[in-house]
């Protein structure tokens, strides 16, 4: 197995985690000096990730991994949610992934949508 065969089976085994709600499972793959950065949040640590973000994905009615793509420091994945209203969004996320663990997420937001329809979000 090539150290990019390894970076994507624990990017995908993440992804499958949160999906399937198994937190002790995520903490496993996620460095002690993790960190998460998004429009909403400026490189938190592990603690934080699971107190803000984690709870999110007890939302999530159907969660789809659409592509990942590889490379020497990590992956960029993108996927697909529906949440239990029926909203939906495509993300890409970065993850750079060291010593068999996840060290860093770097989120982008895609759109968003409503019963299949586009929904503009607010200019800030």
């Amino acid at each position: 197995m090539t150290e990019q065969d390894r970076h994507e089976t624990i990017v995908r085994a993440q992804y499958e985690a949160f999906r399937d709600r198994r937190r002790t499972d995520s903490e496993a793959l996620l460095a002690t000096d993790f960190t998460f950065t998004s429009p909403y949040d400026d490189a938190i640590d592990r603690d934080a990730f699971f107190e803000r973000c984690w709870p999110g994905g007890d939302h999530f009615a159907d969660f789809t991994i659409e592509r990942v793509t590889v490379d020497a420091d990590g992956a960029f994945v993108t996927y697909f949610v529906t949440t239990d209203n029926g909203a939906q969004f495509r993300n890409t996320e970065y993850l750079t992934v060291r010593d068999q663990q996840i060290r860093s997420v770097e989120v982008y937001f895609g759109a968003s949508y409503k019963d299949g329809k586009f929904v503009a979000k607010e200019p800030s």
